[in-house]
């Protein structure tokens, strides 16, 4: 299953702002208005009246030194005089309207100003393409991504040009809110491939966009191939641990293995969980000694918490290393902290494999006056193999004799029963007969 993929809403640079995009795209606003009207093609449009021009002048001057209010004044002072207004002055009064309205953060009021611009038939071509895609953003802002994408197509009907990748990641943005993913993904792709063709590096939040696609899509290889490309043109430690994790995702657990030592290597992994998922990686490739020495870095450094859990994990990567030395001090401590007798269980293995016969025999007596053991028949097992080495013949038969009494032990000590009770009558002959002699 894919691990599921946060998106992020595209930068505050695609969508645009009141002095950058709507100034811009009103023609400089007054300054152009005229040029804007003669250079129509489709549409005859009436020019704008230096009456007109002055009073929409005045109001865009006060907005710019933020007085608002009193320029929305002189806005209503040209409004009250509407029926004397042709298309074109009536379409620049909607404009500035709505950029009033947006500068203050009045989002509805602002699309209900430039919906009346589009409205109007005679206006320049410029401002009908224009105030149709800022409407397709603020929309957008909106969240009303149906009524976005009904602007973008109007607005594509009138675009006479190629679309830019910016614009390309606005249909890509809303097709992907309307869970179309498939649209979504065609015009990502296409931003990322115009940018690629002009040597320009594509922006983060096209490739967050991208993967989180092909998540929707239920395309983990090629969620790969955008992490790749995260960390080649935007890289992050993030991107280096997602990459492990989808490695793993898509069965290249060689891969997940490099990538994430790597980033350790590099740094990156920082984090418990990180940390342990690399443990777990060790152990899972067969390198317990590098999991087992990862992991009392990071309890003595506090990366990871000295936990009963923790400990069990590194306890059992030294064992797994063949290395009981070190696993003793770790179950002793996890003993200490448990509630059951599990790691005593563990320590009398280790003790086991370690010849110290006491001491097995003391922590496996300790595990089950304490409880909690997997399989309890091997703690009896210890305590008679422990015996035996002791040449303790009877304590050692009455614990294999406690063994067979389990299932999961009992043909094992029978094996072992048999065996010592040979042992110990072999022993008292050769006892006999030293005495004898």
């Amino acid at each position: 299953m894919i691990k599921k993929l946060s998106l992020p809403l595209l930068s505050a640079a695609l969508l645009f702002s009141a002095s950058s995009v709507i100034s811009n795209e009103l023609g400089g606003t007054i300054a152009q208005a005229q040029e804007n009207a003669a250079t129509n093609d489709t549409v005859k449009v009436p020019a704008m009246r230096n009456r007109v021009y002055t009073q929409l002048a005045r109001a865009q001057k006060l907005a710019d030194e933020g007085n608002k209010q009193e320029g929305l004044a002189v806005l209503d002072e040209v409004k009250d005089r509407i029926s004397s207004l042709n298309s074109y002055e009536q379409a620049m009064l909607w404009n500035f309207y709505g950029f009033m309205y947006y500068g203050s953060d009045n989002l509805p009021l602002a699309i209900e100003n430039f919906e009346r611009v589009v409205a109007e038939k005679a206006i320049p071509l410029s401002l009908r393409t224009s105030t149709l895609f800022s409407l397709a953003q603020l929309s957008m802002q909106q969240q009303n991504y149906d009524q976005s994408l009904n602007y973008l197509e109007q607005w594509q009907k009138v675009n006479t040009k190629p679309l830019t990748s910016t614009q390309q990641m606005l249909f890509a943005q809303i097709n992907y809110q309307n869970k179309d993913y498939k649209a979504s993904l065609k015009y990502v792709n296409e931003a990322i491939e115009l940018a690629l063709t002009k040597d320009e590096t594509p922006k983060e939040n096209w490739f967050i966009l991208q993967r989180a696609n092909y998540y929707e899509l239920k395309q983990p290889e090629n969620v790969v191939k955008v992490i790749e490309d995260l960390i080649r043109f935007h890289d992050k430690p993030k991107y280096w641990i997602q990459l492990s994790g989808m490695y793993g995702e898509v069965g290249e657990e060689e891969k997940q293995l490099a990538v994430m030592e790597s980033a350790y290597q590099a740094g990156y992994v920082t984090t418990s969980q990180d940390i342990i998922t690399l443990i777990q990686l060790y152990r899972f490739h067969g390198v317990p000694y590098k999991a087992a020495k990862l992991l009392a870095k990071a309890i003595e450094d506090g990366s990871v918490a000295a936990e009963e859990k923790y400990l069990d994990m590194l306890a059992q990567s030294y064992i797994a290393a063949k290395n009981d030395e070190k696993a003793i001090p770790v179950l002793v401590k996890a003993a200490e902290i448990a509630e059951t007798g599990k790691f005593d269980a563990y320590l009398a293995q280790s003790y086991l494999n370690l010849e110290n016969w006491d001491l097995a025999i003391t922590s496996a007596k300790k595990a089950i006056k304490r409880g909690g053991v997997d399989r309890l028949g091997n703690m009896h097992l210890v305590i008679g193999m422990s015996n035996f080495n002791l040449k303790k013949f009877d304590e050692s038969l009455m614990a294999f004799e406690d063994a067979q009494k389990l299932k999961e032990t009992s043909k094992t000590a029978e094996q072992w029963y048999q065996y010592v009770k040979r042992e110990q009558n072999a022993h008292m002959q050769l006892a006999m007969l030293n005495k004898a002699s």
